[in-house]
């Protein structure tokens, strides 16, 4: 796996591939990938994600990708360093403070789901992209003010979208945002997120921490762990590239047995039978 260098604060590639150029990879910038056209799967850290015309993914530094494609893909990436921001006063001295864009992008969710844009985001975020695109060429394009408020623009309309992803991520203050970024980022390590350490991280009484986390989203602490693991656990047999040993090893479980029982207890029958029913139902 290789970590690609950039040294400019922003690049803009714009190209079209059949096969994608490069294996699994890390980076030492930030990507917005935009899919322009085609289809095929986007391999991001561990999770394998179907993607079409239309769709946006974030990467991040310690992001590991890359693409299997199944029909030809048009690919538009936005790719900067976590110094394009700080040039903030430089190219747009007039604009105010700017929320946390490499927070955005690090956001856990965005790295095992694809957003769902919808109409008008869907025409929004296309007309942003094409905008960048006929500037990708501009001299000195890190210091270009329409270049600096599409990607603002760009960035604000992913976080629009993301607040409506799902009921369950509608976060209502940044308390709960860093409470469920916490969880996803340490999901495959049990013992961080048991209710003695993370109440300890965020220093909130190990006695109280239930009762404040079912005030706070609507269902108890142990049910949303559980469902988010059964959900990631799924995904990954769904890809059919990981072994059950592999997937044991990953969630930090015991032996296949154990994997075994618990996906049987949310899904209702063993990871085997599961496969096969999805299978067969193809």
């Amino acid at each position: 796996m290789r970590r690609l260098k950039q040294f400019e604060p922003l690049v803009i590639h714009d190209f079209e591939e059949r096969i994608f150029h490069m294996e699994s990879h890390a980076h030492t910038y930030f990507e917005i990938g935009y899919i322009y056209k085609g289809s095929g799967i986007h391999h991001l850290n561990n999770n394998s994600i179907k993607y079409r015309s239309g769709d946006v993914f974030l990467i991040c530094p310690e992001d590991t990708h890359t693409f299997d494609i199944r029909t030809s893909t048009r690919f538009v990436f936005i790719k900067f360093t976590d110094s394009y921001f700080e040039l903030e006063g430089k190219i747009c001295p007039e604009s105010g403070p700017l929320y946390e864009p490499t927070k955005l992008m690090r956001n856990q969710l965005l790295k095992e789901k694809k957003l769902q844009l919808s109409y008008p985001n869907t025409l929004i975020l296309k007309n942003i992209i094409d905008i960048i695109v006929v500037y990708k060429d501009l001299p000195n394009i890190s210091y270009s003010h329409i270049i600096f408020h599409q990607v603002i623009s760009l960035l604000g309309l992913i976080k629009e979208s993301l607040n409506k992803f799902d009921t369950n991520y509608s976060l209502r203050d940044s308390g709960q945002e860093q409470l469920i970024s916490y969880v996803h980022d340490h999901i495959y390590k049990p013992e961080l997120i048991q209710i003695r350490n993370i109440a300890k991280h965020f220093r909130i009484a190990p006695s109280y921490f239930s009762a404040y986390f079912k005030r706070k989203f609507g269902m108890g602490y142990s049910e949303y762990v559980n469902q988010y693991r059964a959900k990631l656990i799924e995904t990954r047999m769904l890809s059919k590239q990981y072994t059950l040993k592999q997937i044991t090893e990953e969630f930090g479980f015991t032996d296949e047995s154990h994997l075994s029982r618990f996906f049987k207890k949310h899904h209702q029958v063993s990871p085997g039978s599961y496969q096969k029913t999805v299978t067969s139902s193809k």
